[in-house]
């Protein structure tokens, strides 16, 4: 594995999901930060135009590009999943995609491989009052097929992230993803009255506004340990119920519909992801990174969003 190299000079970064409600805010922090981004995807905004799941046309659409540092925020979701199904596409892409993507980092001589991964890899289900660190286990086995499935890809993409030789690999575990791009999915079916939500009964998940992740992207650019995983989450977990009540409050708009937890079962993977309670710990980002949420909770958050003008795109909450 190659050396850590810590300093903060200008890199040439090739950023898989450039265009997506992440990768557009992962790419004003590099580029405020001073880095070069290009972009790679499917749609006409890229600069390298490929599709991760065609090997052979990823590694054409790179071939004579060199770049410092390869970031892997790619996603296949254009809403929040609600069935196990849904999530096929995304476990793919953690699986095969990741793999394409490291042997084209490898193609372009990149020392550095930065890879988008979530808190959800600890395991869905009750994780109890501790707050998790990276020193937990990841990827444990699922304890039905459908999670085994998601859990292997979480499992595989952060196996490719660190294994992959010549490449210093980076994972960085993120809390549910809210914020400009990111909310405006909740924000429209809470204007239509169409979100019901259980109760937390005092479950409780991790949150990240968009632009704090997306400064931690850029921190681990520059200061991650090649080999590690950092925990990117605010500091306030919430019920999923809690978080949309503050939605609601902050923009003015009609509360959710309370439903009992059961009546969630047909939406096989939302009422497992509302299932679980789950904290963790950034201590670790916060020490080796330097990175602190500047929104230490989803209120902060959400009112600083509120007190933008508009905001841009729409996207899922995260998986």
């Amino acid at each position: 594995m190659a050396t850590n190299d810590t300093t903060h000079q200008s890199r040439s970064i090739l950023l898989a999901g450039a265009t997506g409600v992440l990768g557009r805010h992962i790419t004003r922090a590099l580029t405020e930060s001073g880095h070069k981004v290009t972009g790679l995807g499917r749609g006409p905004a890229a600069g390298i135009r490929a599709d991760l799941m065609d090997r052979d046309a990823l590694l054409r659409a790179v071939d004579g590009h060199r770049f410092d540092t390869v970031i892997h925020a790619a996603t296949a979701l254009r809403k929040a999943p609600m069935r196990h199904r849904d999530m096929s596409a995304t476990n793919a892409l953690r699986t095969e995609g990741t793999a394409h993507l490291v042997e084209a980092a490898q193609a372009v001589g990149a020392r550095r491989f930065v890879t988008e991964s979530m808190v959800f890899g600890y395991g869905y289900g009750d994780h109890g009052d501790h707050p998790v660190t990276e020193d937990d286990p990841f990827g444990p086995p699922g304890t039905t097929p459908e999670r085994e499935r998601h859990l292997a890809a979480m499992r595989t993409k952060e196996q490719l992230t660190f294994h992959t030789p010549g490449l210093d690999g980076i994972a960085l575990r993120f809390g549910l993803f809210y914020g400009p791009g990111g909310t405006d999915a909740l924000l429209t079916l809470l204007r239509r009255r169409q979100l019901p939500v259980p109760d937390d009964h005092g479950r409780v998940l991790p949150w990240v506004e968009l632009a704090d992740a997306a400064r931690a992207v850029a921190a681990a650019v520059e200061r991650g340990r090649p080999g590690q995983a950092y925990n990117v989450a605010d500091r306030t977990p919430l019920g999923f119920r809690a978080h949309v009540l503050c939605v609601a409050e902050e923009f003015g708009l009609p509360k959710p519909m309370t439903v009992p937890l059961w009546l969630m079962k047909p939406m096989s993977y939302a009422h497992t992801v509302m299932s679980t309670t789950l904290r963790v710990s950034t201590a670790k980002a916060e020490r080796e990174l330097g990175w602190t949420p500047v929104h230490p909770s989803a209120r902060d958050g959400l009112a600083a969003m509120r007190g933008t003008a508009g905001t841009a795109g729409t996207g899922a909450s995260g998986a």
